[in-house]
């Protein structure tokens, strides 16, 4: 399904709802069949920023999101999983290499991650699967392939100046010239376009479709060989709003029940200086003192996360289609949470629950029949 310039709340539903239930329609046809090589495919789904609480088996019955609905449940449910660090680039490198920030080096962002520390494509070894990157790294020279991925596509153009010594920093992402071709002038002083900027193009020129579009042909391209994919969205991260900004009503948004719950004397001076400061400026024009700004704010993120929904369901439907859902593993989760709201704070580095806890799924139909729930906490470093 492609959208045009505009997509309205009733046709956002409508599309989702058909993508969502494709699964099982061609499950009765028969196109679960195992194709090519028996080895297991991997197909990694992850987010940026995005909290538990954004889906319904977190307890979130009003966002918009089925087709992430009915990935879980038809999944292993982690309840209380954890990132590493609540920091983009240390938790991510935890995620690809199964070892903690301190280890690998990467303790802060931009730090990049050594090219003696293996990801799981590198530690597998074997010549035999397709493997594919797509999406945000931030794990250092963004936009070249590296690390046991032969296919690389990029969405990030703000990293050259952390690019490795060598490395051609005039370079630009795919995604960057996925604009170029559509009739876009970058935005930027810097020559390049700006997030802002992609996030207010229409839904079909957005990051999650863009990144939909190379998914779905990496996968009819390597349908009958053992692969290896991942899809990394920016989203729902900043700048907080896209084209699904008004997807919810203001009405169903709740605010955080500890909203209003005042840090403790003995919390971190840091954290007593940013409540202030978001109270004081907000968020790029958009206020964060009452109700109302917290709800507006809450709510576009939400339409981020109903984004990523609809790419997902668009991935997972042509999986579907090719007969390769059996014996496919996909995993879902996120690098870390976001505050939005929590103690009046914004966005994500604060180790409470709501930064530093993530969404984590893991479907495989060929061993796992059914929704389980794993009630104990665990920790990324273990996926």
């Amino acid at each position: 399904m492609r959208y045009k310039d505009s997509i309205t709340r009733r046709g956002f539903l409508k599309s989702s709802a058909a993508i969502a239930t494709m699964g099982s329609v061609t499950s009765s046809l028969g196109c679960n069949a195992i194709k090519g090589n028996e080895k297991p495919n991997l197909l990694f789904l992850w987010t940026d920023e995005q909290k538990p609480d954004t889906m319904a088996v977190y307890g979130n019955q009003k966002i918009h999101t089925p087709n992430l609905n009915k990935l879980a449940s038809e999944s292993v449910v982690f309840r209380r999983p954890y990132c590493s660090q609540p920091v983009c680039t240390p938790s991510r490198c935890t995620i690809m290499t199964g070892q903690w920030p301190h280890h690998t080096g990467c303790l802060k962002n931009n730090d990049s991650l050594p090219e003696d520390e293996k990801t799981f494509p590198e530690l597998l070894d074997d010549p035999e699967y397709k493997t594919g990157y797509m999406g945000k790294w931030h794990m250092g020279d963004e936009v070249f392939a590296q690390h046991g991925f032969d296919e690389w596509i990029s969405i990030e153009d703000f990293y050259a100046p952390f690019f490795s010594e060598g490395k051609d920093k005039m370079q630009r992402s795919d995604y960057f010239h996925f604009l170029q071709e559509h009739g876009y002038e970058p935005d930027s002083a810097t020559g390049v376009y700006s997030r802002g900027f992609a996030a207010r193009r229409p839904f079909e020129h957005c990051k999650p479709e863009f990144l939909a579009d190379n998914a779905c042909d990496f996968l009819q391209r390597h349908q009958k060989d053992p692969f290896i994919l991942h899809v990394n969205y920016l989203e729902p991260h900043m700048p907080f709003y896209g084209p699904l900004d008004e997807e919810h009503a203001l009405a169903d948004i709740p605010l955080p029940k500890n909203l209003n719950d005042p840090l403790e004397d003995n919390e971190p001076l840091r954290h007593h200086i940013y409540q202030k400061w978001y109270g004081l400026n907000g968020w790029e024009g958009a206020g964060l003192q009452t109700d109302g700004e917290w709800r507006d704010m809450i709510r576009k993120y939400w339409g981020l996360v109903s984004q990523v929904d609809h790419s997902v369901g668009r991935i997972l439907n042509t999986l579907e289609s090719l007969g390769l859902s059996e014996n496919t593993i996909v995993v879902y989760t996120s690098d870390h949470g976001d505050m939005m709201g929590a103690h009046r704070l914004f966005t994500k580095t604060f180790c409470y629950e709501e930064s530093s806890q993530v969404p984590w799924l893991i479907r495989y139909p060929k061993k796992i029949r059914r929704q389980k729930i794993v009630e104990q906490p665990v920790s990324q470093i273990d996926m």
